[in-house]
């Protein structure tokens, strides 16, 4: 049985924890870890000794990740296409 104060499906929690947050974007939680110290995932929001990810804010980290075959800033690494 649900809780009665369950989100419903059509809307998903605002703040994820440390596991949620590496599943949201789809990485271990060592290579999130890895990424929130680096600075590619934003750091966590806290609420007093709980430290929570704001899904907006990875899904804009997310986006600024480079894409496949894209350098650092969003160039081509020349050395890539290199016979």
């Amino acid at each position: 049985m649900a809780r009665p104060d369950a989100l419903p499906l059509s809307l998903p929690p605002r703040g994820l924890s440390r596991e949620v947050a590496a599943q949201y974007i789809g990485v271990s939680v060592g290579k999130f870890d890895e990424m929130v110290g680096d600075g590619r995932m934003p750091q966590p929001k806290r609420i007093d000794a709980r430290k929570l990810w704001d899904r907006d804010a990875l899904d804009r980290a997310f986006w600024a990740l480079p894409e496949d075959g894209e350098g650092v800033g969003g160039e081509a690494n020349p050395w890539d296409n290199a016979a």
